[in-house]
This record gives structure tokens, sequence and C-alpha cells, in this order.
């Protein structure tokens, strides 16, 4: 506990100097705006600087592999927007950090979003997109970056993994629910976190009502290196589309569906006879709510997701989270989510049957204080169960600052 301590106390004192430095920040947002052509193209340079560290009881929770039971993971993200004309909008996202999934020792920079966008008509009733970015699935996504989202990680069916192993098909049903074994990154989530697959979609607004609809080079629970296309084609894409109403202005509802392939790789080629990489989806329905009134915003998500296991038959799952933001005041918030899941009986193959993995909850508390324009720090504890014998609970304390600029 001492070293994240002596972790949270040097960020308050970068919180300090960023404070000071808020005419730095402001005069450094103003400066990277441009506009060349006379105006007709126009955008802008901006970027998230995160800084987080994390203390475990046990197996890390969530999407982060170490081995330890401290760890720090710096993160910066630099955001290009530009405006083509009336028309035409094209952006990229760009990092340099420890991993999408954080490692130990481990550093690259890489492209995780880049796409343009044709907009016909002004009033936002149609839009296709083009290139490799966010799926339209659900609503955490549209909050997922640290500014956003009230708490430091994801809900647990963005980050929680399965026993779903993408890259090598189980021999027989009970080899399949004999459990995830290897390292935690070979296996599969529901949902990728934001699931940056390439694409292209199309979407739009009429009245109260909102459509998004895309088609993808790999599935929603697909790992990052699959989401690029020289890496996993469009030979078996997926398919996903949500449909939403605002009744209001306090509610949101949608309603989502996605299905395609999920096997990649060496998994091709140890598939039973007859079959192909294609006959193996992965089938989500989503519903999603948000509710906004005064200080208060409320959000839930529900998923149903099944996946075709050769050799085994279908898993299935339902989970589900909802969290709830309050601000106390213009700067301080506090938030707090419950993540639940539950997961199918499947047979052994030999009279008997089983779990195909641990159900588990697991509830996230957070507050977070926005210092200036620019910073913002946020503390959050966890606390994990899953349905085993050994070490059912874990736990869970990060801090996280960010500098927005």
């Amino acid at each position: 506990m001492s070293r994240l301590l002596v972790i949270l106390l040097s960020l308050l004192l970068v919180c300090g100097a960023c404070a000071h430095a808020e005419d730095i920040l402001d005069r450094v947002e103003e400066a990277s705006a441009f506009s060349i052509l006379d105006g007709d193209v126009h955008g802008k340079i901006s970027g998230l600087a995160n800084l987080e560290a994390y203390r475990f009881s046990g197996t890390p929770l969530g999407s982060i592999f170490t081995s330890r039971r401290d760890f720090f993971n710096p993160r910066l993200i630099l955001f290009a927007d530009v405006q083509m004309g009336e028309h035409l909008y094209g952006f990229v996202q760009s990092r340099f950090d420890r991993g999408f999934n954080p490692r130990d020792n481990t550093t690259q920079l890489r492209l995780d979003e880049y796409a343009l966008r044709l907009t016909p008509w002004k009033d936002g009733r149609f839009n296709f997109q083009v290139g490799k970015f966010a799926t339209v699935v659900g609503n955490w996504v549209g909050r997922h970056l640290a500014w956003e989202n009230p708490f430091i990680n994801a809900p647990m069916l963005y980050d929680n993994f399965t026993a779903i192993y993408d890259a090598e098909i189980p021999a027989s049903a009970k080899q399949f629910l004999s459990g995830a074994t290897d390292d935690r990154y070979d296996y599969n989530p529901v949902v990728w976190g934001p699931s940056y697959a390439t694409g292209a979609s199309v979407s739009g607004m009429l009245g109260k009502f909102d459509y998004a609809a895309e088609i993808k080079n790999s599935s929603l629970s697909s790992r990052p290196e699959s989401w690029e296309l020289r890496n996993m084609n469009f030979a078996h894409p997926t398919l996903s589309a949500r449909i939403g109403v605002r009744p209001d202005q306090a509610w949101n509802l949608g309603l989502s569906y996605s299905e395609g392939a999920y096997l990649v790789g060496h998994a091709f080629a140890t598939q039973p006879p007859g079959t192909g990489p294609g006959d193996y989806h992965q089938q989500v329905i989503a519903q999603d709510i948000s509710f906004a009134w005064h200080h208060l915003q409320i959000w839930a998500e529900v998923f149903e997701a099944r996946f075709q296991v050769p050799n085994a038959g279908n898993a299935d799952t339902l989970g589900y989270y909802i969290e709830a933001k309050y601000k106390f005041t213009p700067q301080l918030f506090g938030a707090l989510r419950w993540n639940q899941m539950h997961f199918s009986r499947m047979s052994d193959g030999a009279g008997g049957s089983s779990p195909w993995f641990p159900d588990m909850w697991r509830v996230d508390a957070a507050v977070g204080f926005r210092m200036t324009a620019h910073t913002q720090l946020k503390l959050q504890y966890s606390l994990q169960h899953e349905n085993v014998t050994h070490e059912p609970l874990s736990h869970m304390l990060a801090v996280q600052l960010t500098v927005r600029f």
C-alpha cells in the first residue's frame, strides 16, 4: 500500500503543478487549431495524458496483465480532427503506452482509430464512415475515454476474460469445460473494450430516433491484433446494428444486435471436418439505457451473448451492469457501478453438465475531482467475486490523473 500512497501523493503534486500551468494549457489548446485553404479545411490536434497506478490482491482484475501487486501505467493519446468542406470529416487516434491492454515491460506506439466520414445533409439524417473505429453497439463506447468515463476501468462485459479461446478449438466438450488454464490474454471477453475493428458504417438521426449499422472485419470479442485489416480481412465479416430512441431530453434507450465469426488464426486448421471458419459465430443481443436529471446520470446495459464452440456446443452468457454518477459540485463527483455475469451450463459429453465459466459479480466505486478545465484526478476501489473455491474475492485500488490538452 505504501508504494500506491507514494504515487498518489506524487500525482497530487503533479496536479498542483498542472493548476499553475493552466494558462500554458489554455494557450496550447488555442494553438492546436489550424485552418488552410481559406478555411475550407480546418481542424484541431488534442490529447490526453493519463498516469494510472493500481494495487491488486491476487490476480489483476480486467484487462491488465502483470505478475506484480503494484502496477504503473502511463499513457499518451493524441487526436487529430479535420473538417474538409461541409460534408467530409476525418479523425485519427494514436497512442503511446504499455499496450492496448497494459502489460509488464511493454512500450508501443500505434494508431487505434482512423476514419473518414461523409455527411451529405446538414441535419445529420445520414452519415457514411469508413476506417478503423469503435463499435456502434451499446452506450459505454461513447464515454470510454478517461475524461468522460467516471471510472478508471471498463464495465465487466468489456474487460472480463472468459473461457472462449478464438485461436484454438477444443477437442471435446470436456476439454472446453476444463476451463481457462493458459495466459489470460489467450482468451476473449464478450466485447474487447471499444472494439476498434476495421470496416464501414452508416448512422443518422431521424427525429427522436437514431440508428447505426456497421460491417467489420472481426467480431466484438476479437482481440486488438484482429482489428487491423492486414491481420484479418473481410472473408467472414461481423454485422452489427443499433436502434435508439430519445423519448425526451432525460432518456435514451437502445437495442443492438451483432453476429459474426469469432475464430481466428490457427483455429482454422483444426475445425471439425466439413466446417469452415465462418460456421462458428458470436451472437449478441444488447439493450442499453441512459438517464440524466440535474446532477445525476445513470447508464445500464444488458448483453445476451452466444458463442458457437466447435466440438462443445453453444456457450451462452448473460451479463449486465448499472452505473450512476452524481455531481456534488461542479468539480467533485462520485460514481458507483454494479456488474454481474452468469454463464450457462453445458453438457460434458459424458452425462454430466457444468457452467462453462464461473458466475461472477463486481462492484466499482470511484470519486473524481476536476481541479481545472484540463486536469482530473480519480480514485477507485473494486471488489470482485467469482463462484470458485480458491480465492473467490479479489480487490483493486487504483488512482488516475488525466491532463487534457
